[in-house]
């Protein structure tokens, strides 16, 4: 009798996910009128899973001040009115570290702005290690910034170009011979050095300094100090240090997450500011880690708008609940994560419980205009993030319609 052969495990597939990522000192200025080529809005095919904004300088002024402590403030107001439709969801506040699990990697996002001016070259480098020196997660078993998967750091460094005269550094940029200026970039420089900052990678300078501008045009700096052009402004990436080669094959192992670099440009065409914002496109290539989700959401039953109804949601054994947990009701669109139409506590309404699978019910009855296309969120306390998120799903008077006609697309949190 034949033995019969061992069945194979099935590996997750690669994923392939596109990144965009913005920095742009704002200056205090207000949002333009069109952000299209910034957002890549303006292309036929958009294939962007994931946007990264990182503003500097965005409300210096006391007004400012004053109208962000009532309102949100114009620009993230701004970026969500043209990225909700899309189904991007907002994950974006300037000077933060926002650290990320995706697919079973850990992902760190780091926007910055280091101190200004030629001489502080110093002040500038000792920030970014203390700044790497400080990241501190809440949360379980998250690990040091530095043994993240990816850390993505971008902002206004304020690096600026030594030694070279003004007229050289503009008659360079006049002629586009941006590689004369290279050797000097202090950035540049200070990766030569040191050996942590040497592990950042960055995309080529093929285009214009980005700093320091007239407002409201493409021309450098007239006035009386007339800064010397720089590149401030720019987006860094540290992948974790690889596994090293077999020492009998030579080969080194096979890769399970990688980035390349699509694009890394400047946009001349916004005026608003005296910097140029800038952008990078990158692709990144991922086997996952984890092929089940924390928590998957069901809504039972026909969910109509004079019924009580069920929810049903299963959790990994490892999952770290809390009485605290809540799974919120949101319209298609939701900006914010305190959008919700209604919410419910997962242990108070709990109704039933058995083999991984719990049940909690939800009154919408007394929800006005729950009428359109909605979805499930479930937020953990001890992550203090939303963990899970439903398929799309309708609420209408007496009828329920129980397939998505947005297909797979959820939003991007």
């Amino acid at each position: 009798m034949a033995a019969e052969s061992p069945r194979k495990t099935t590996e997750p597939r690669s994923k392939t996910l596109s990144i965009h990522v913005v920095t742009w000192n704002v200056a205090s200025a207000a949002p333009p009128l069109d952000l299209s080529d910034l957002l890549q809005l303006n292309k036929d095919n958009l294939n962007l899973d994931m946007y990264v904004i990182g503003l500097q300088e965005m409300n210096c002024g006391i007004m400012s001040l004053l109208s962000d402590t009532a309102f949100e403030d114009p620009w993230s107001s701004f970026f969500m009115d043209v990225l909700s439709p899309l189904s991007f969801v907002k994950g974006n506040k300037g000077g933060v570290n926002i650290c990320l699990k995706l697919y079973g990697y850990y992902i760190s996002i780091v926007n910055c702005h280091l101190p200004p001016h030629m001489a502080n070259n110093d002040q500038r480098l000792e920030h970014f290690d203390r700044i790497l020196e400080m990241q501190n997660f809440e949360g379980q078993d998250i690990p040091n910034i530095l043994d993240h998967d990816l850390i993505l750091w971008f902002g206004d460094m304020n690096f600026r170009i030594d030694d070279f005269g003004l007229h050289f550094v503009r008659e360079s940029i006049k002629n586009r011979c941006y590689s004369d200026l290279w050797e000097k970039d202090q950035l540049s420089i200070a990766k030569r050095h040191d050996p942590l900052l040497r592990e950042f990678q960055e995309g080529p300078l093929l285009f214009p300094p980005t700093y320091k501008f007239d407002k409201n045009s493409n021309n450098y700096d007239t006035s009386e100090k007339k800064r010397k052009p720089a590149w401030t402004d720019r987006i860094l990436w540290r992948l974790k240090r690889q596994p090293q080669a077999n020492p009998q094959t030579q080969r080194p192992p096979a890769p399970h997450f990688f980035l390349s670099l699509r694009s890394y440009v400047s946009h001349m065409m916004y005026c608003v500011s005296d910097h140029k914002p800038v952008t990078s496109t990158f692709d990144l290539e991922l086997k996952p880690l984890v092929s089940t989700p924390p928590i998957t959401l069901m809504p039972e039953g026909l969910w109509t708008m004079e019924n009580v109804m069920l929810i049903s949601y299963s959790l990994t054994p490892d999952f770290p609940s809390s009485p605290w947990d809540w799974i919120g009701l949101y319209k298609v669109g939701l900006r914010h994560i305190n959008d919700y139409v209604s919410y419910v506590w997962v242990r108070d309404n709990q109704v039933s419980f058995s083999d991984g699978l719990s049940q909690v019910y939800f009154n919408i009855s007394d929800i006005p205009e729950t009428e359109g296309q909605f979805l499930l969120c479930y937020y953990s306390n001890n992550l203090h993030s939303v963990v899970g998120i439903s398929k799309p799903f309708k609420i209408q008077r007496g009828s329920f319609l129980a397939e998505d006609p947005l297909g797979e697309s959820q939003p991007h949190i």
